[in-house]
């Protein structure tokens, strides 16, 4: 019996699980939609293109599963652009499928044609351009196969709007495709694994090191496993957070360029690092040959084109880092590590990191301590609460509205953050203490990815509390997916971290170009309070802790979208800070020592 090809989209993806697609409708993809019209396939209708990338990103980030979105040729797809770009950089597995112009009309400049595959080779996985309507079940299946295993990340399929209208009789979609070439499970070398073991087991200063590896591995048990084992410290990239919990004594807090100092520090004077699922990213390592001077480095990857790339490592497995770890695990000897955390403690004591204390061991200035502290024993000082004021009048902290909210929440919620300055202070004063808890464009970096990210976590986690946590200038950038918020009744709760400053571009410029303010005031508006009631959501503002308590537990309390208007301190800075291009020993800790050498200029991202 003939299926039109559109129907047969459909039929494919319920039968690979597919239960949500975002997307927003336009005339080459008119037919699919047809087809989607009472159909079980749930569809969240964005008010913009780049956020259903964005949705579709976080809710993979969430669940685990496959996130889908939908867009017209030309335009609706090269809005897409930005969200696959950031869904590739941080290995998130995304199908994208895009209508297209008629065959006929390819390559002849036809109305709302732009060659999408062409455009986004460097920032897919894969790519298709489907000619053939009776190849679609098996370029479905494809694209899910190749997207969700290896190393995951964004497949796209292009569709002529033609082909979506044949009638034909399709096979079934294939249950397990072969793809000739696509070999994304390799076997581990054994030999390799038992090199790690052995120098681990004679590392004096040993240093586990996780990225966003382990959490699309879902290794963060062997992680644990091995830190108890060991005894050693554990850091992450900001990819990795949640990837071992962040209450852990063991944790050092996340490095790089906003790292920690304890975190930081211990990669300049670690003897030995295992590198569990990372990229060694720039804003990780700093100046690459002064990165880990002391240390001899394993490097664990599911892809073999990371290995050596930026970091060149004395041992390497290639391999997935779970099933690698449950083969290390028992080859590695327990450990003590008495002298290296008490280098350790020496340093959190005197660069210490502020948690809130909420069922944590409460410390005498209102901050917490993570972990006792047993260097006898040998168990990790954590990072060490240290003295933050927060005056009840004043403007709001930013380490003080992150406690807050992780108290009201009791620490379980998801947390969005969009990116810049309240992105850092997310990274490290909120303890994070499972994975797929934190969810932000690492790599790419991208403002506006919150806000239609929360919604897709949302989505895809419903009995879930999902907090975003944005900047004014992140949160404007696409600030129409309120209307989506509220036309589905996402209850998603939104902090805004209002200094009216582009926040991170400021930073830099006050730090390295002499305070010479360029184009980063946002002034007075908008009032978010105001916007959120034009779109039909709940806004609210605080100014001061009281108001902010009250806040927040408004925004708790509400069973719809909330916007809460948080009037930070306009020139508050993130530290500690390694300035771009420098190295651990150049850290800047504080304001007060915040004197960078004249002349020089330094790369600044998008803030």
């Amino acid at each position: 019996m003939a299926t039109r090809a559109s129907q047969v989209i459909i039929e494919c993806l319920l039968e690979n699980g597919i239960d949500t697609v975002f997307g927003f409708p336009g005339g080459a993809i008119l037919p699919v939609y047809d087809a989607l019209y009472g159909s079980p396939l749930r569809h969240i209708l964005v008010r913009h293109e780049q956020a259903a990338a964005h949705a579709a990103d976080a809710y993979a980030r969430a669940t685990g599963r496959i996130g889908v979105c939908f867009a017209t040729s030309g335009p609706g797809a090269t809005n897409l652009v930005t969200g696959l770009a950031t869904a590739y950089m941080d290995s998130v597995p995304v199908l994208a499928i895009t209508g297209q112009v008629p065959t006929d009309a390819l390559g002849r400049d036809a109305f709302q044609e732009a060659d999408i595959t062409g455009i986004t080779l460097p920032i897919t996985k894969h790519n298709y351009l489907v000619k053939d309507p009776l190849e679609l079940p098996k370029i479905i299946s494809e694209a899910i196969y190749i997207a969700t295993t290896g190393r995951p990340g964004p497949v796209l399929i292009d569709i002529p709007k033609d082909i979506m209208n044949v009638s034909a009789s399709f096979e079934k979609c294939p249950v397990k495709p072969r793809i000739p070439g696509y070999r994304p499970f390799r076997k581990f070398d054994p030999e390799a694994v038992q090199d790690v073991a052995r120098a681990l087991n004679r590392a004096r200063k040993p240093l586990i090191f996780i990225g966003g590896g382990v959490i699309t591995a879902d290794a963060s048990p062997e992680v644990l496993e091995l830190a108890k084992i060991t005894n050693a410290p554990v850091i992450s990239t900001m990819m990795g957070l949640g990837g071992f919990p962040g209450t852990s004594g063991q944790f050092l807090g996340m490095v790089g360029m906003h790292g920690t100092f304890p975190a930081n520090r211990a990669t300049s004077h670690a003897d030995f690092i295992i590198a569990l699922g990372v990229r060694f990213d720039d804003r990780v390592t700093g100046a690459l040959h002064k990165f880990a001077p002391k240390a001899q480095v394993a490097h664990v990857d599911i892809d073999p084109a990371e290995i050596g790339k930026n970091i060149m490592p004395h041992l390497s497995v290639v391999g997935d880092v779970k099933q690698v770890l449950k083969a290390l695990i028992p080859h590695v000897k327990n450990k003590h590590c008495s002298e290296w955390w008490g280098e350790i403690y020496n340093w959190s004591r005197k660069h210490p990191v502020p948690y809130p204390c909420h069922d944590l061991n409460q410390a005498t200035d209102g901050t917490c301590h993570p972990a006792s502290v047993n260097l006898l024993a040998g168990a990790g000082a954590g990072l060490q609460g240290g003295p933050v004021h927060q005056s009840a009048s004043g403007p709001l902290q930013p380490h003080h509205l992150l406690w807050e909210v992780h108290r009201i929440t009791e620490g379980e919620a998801i947390i969005v953050t969009d990116v810049g300055q309240h992105q850092m202070w997310t990274a490290l004063f909120y303890p994070f203490s499972r994975p797929r808890q934190f969810l932000t464009s690492g790599g790419l970096g991208t403002m506006g990815f919150g806000l239609p990210a929360a919604l897709g976590a949302k989505v895809g986690c419903p009995d879930e509390e999902v907090w975003l946590i944005s900047g004014d200038g992140s949160f404007l950038m696409n600030c129409q997916e309120r209307a989506t918020a509220v036309s589905h009744n996402i209850p998603v709760r939104v902090v805004i971290f209002n200094n009216r400053y582009l926040g991170m571009v400021r930073q830099w410029q006050q730090l390295f170009y002499q305070k010479r303010y360029s184009q980063v005031d946002l002034g007075e508006t908008p009032d978010f309070v105001k916007l959120a009631a034009a779109f039909g959501a709940k806004g609210l503002r605080a100014t001061n802790p009281a108001e902010l308590a009250d806040a927040l537990a408004e925004a708790r309390k509400h069973p719809g979208p909330v916007v809460l208007d948080a009037v930070v301190e306009r020139e508050a800075n993130v530290f500690p800070m390694i300035p771009s291009g420098m190295s651990v020993d150049e850290m800047i800790v504080s304001r007060t020592e915040a004197s960078p050498p004249e002349k020089k200029q330094f790369a600044v991202g998008q803030g």
